[in-house]
């Protein structure tokens, strides 16, 4: 592994300040309640996904107040689609905090923002650099990659104590100016988002080619070293798509904990033949079996059967839930397969997403 290369820190300031990107809309600001707002929506998501996104939450929750005061279902609601739901709840906790505990304000130090819900460390690093020009290494996907390729670290990053050692060496590698350290934690993520690709990394339009260590062992995408996997598994979840003429749904709100916690849904059973019996015995003639499709998780695959049947009951007895309008599902908290499904009724194309 490579020392401390020189220059580094002003080599990633001064490509970041000419080449870096400018135009995402949680740039350019100063404003803790929006650089974490968009952390937390970046976390494991695309950035062509959270754009939407954050304009709608900015527009509905324009401050950490208006987010902390809304109920936990709207939050929820429009969080649906973005996948990994416990951000949501998570984020909606930790507004609650700041107001009740910190007078609205964030705290303006990394270590005091660890402490809030949902906020890990890289994120408090983040907030703290580009909000209050704090000295803190932010350590996310691309930021490992960026750091370990310079470095030539090859400990394996799935062990705890390599990790925390790349975080020291990260340490090190910050701009002896604090005011420096909003461009410079861009600069890392802008690197790693736009030229430290993991696969056919840029390596010719790298600021830093000169110090990588990995370009110059000719071994970039071999780094960084993650051999612990998660394991996969699968599922298989019938679905009853209840619906009436007047175009209601009949949705449950799922446990607290577990797949989907707290959104609502339709009902699920582990089979066909539970799904059945829990039909009253004159909607069964309606029941329709759609399309099966698989809507794919971090860690699990989720085998979808939904079953889509006609109901002119006032309610379902034996089923926790009730009746949502077409007016009114739409701004509840549904998994996007939910969503989809209800949207575009029987033929749902293949999906992905996240718990």
């Amino acid at each position: 592994m490579s020392s401390r290369p020189p220059c580094f820190a002003r080599r990633v300031v001064q490509w970041q300040k000419q080449h870096g990107r400018r135009d995402l809309p949680w740039q350019n600001t100063r404003d803790p309640y929006r650089v974490w707002l968009s952390e937390i929506m970046l976390q494991q998501t695309q950035v062509v996904t959270v754009q939407d996104y954050y304009a709608r939450f900015c527009a509905r929750f324009p401050d950490v107040r208006a987010l902390a005061a809304a109920p936990q279902d709207e939050v929820l609601g429009l969080w649906s689609g973005l996948g990994y739901y416990s951000r949501a709840r998570n984020l909606h906790r930790c507004a609650q905090e700041v107001v009740q505990l910190h007078g609205g304000r964030f705290p303006e130090s990394a270590q005091a923002l660890g402490l809030l819900p949902g906020i890990g460390p890289s994120t408090a690093a983040a907030i703290a650099s580009f909000c209050f020009d704090e000295r803190a290494a932010i350590l996310d996907g691309n930021v490992k990659r960026v750091l370990s390729r310079v470095l030539g670290f090859d400990a394996d990053l799935s062990i705890a104590a390599h990790h925390k050692q790349l975080l020291a060496l990260a340490q090190d590698l910050l701009p002896r100016q604090a005011d420096a350290m909003p461009a410079y934690t861009q600069g890392l993520m802008d690197l790693g988002a736009t030229l430290c690709l993991p696969r056919k990394p840029q390596c010719p339009r790298c600021p830093v080619q000169a110090l990588c260590s990995a370009h110059r062992e000719g071994n970039p995408e071999s780094l960084p070293v993650r051999t612990r996997r998660l394991k996969r598994s699968a599922q298989s979840m019938w679905l009853l798509h209840a619906r009436r003429a007047d175009g209601s749904v009949w949705l449950e709100q799922r446990p607290d904990t577990g797949i989907w916690a707290r959104l609502y849904c339709l009902p699920v059973f582990e089979n066909r033949e539970a799904l059945h019996a829990a039909v009253p015995a004159r909607a069964r003639a309606s029941l329709l079996d759609a399309q099966p499709f698989v809507h794919v998780l971090t860690h699990k695959d989720l085998h979808m059967h939904p079953v889509v049947g006609e109901f002119g009951s006032a309610s379902i007895r034996g089923l926790r839930g009730a009746w949502y309008s077409s007016e009114e599902w739409p701004r509840l908290g549904l998994p996007a397969p939910v969503r989809r499904l209800l949207g575009v009724g029987l033929s749902p194309g293949p999906a992905h997403g996240a718990a």
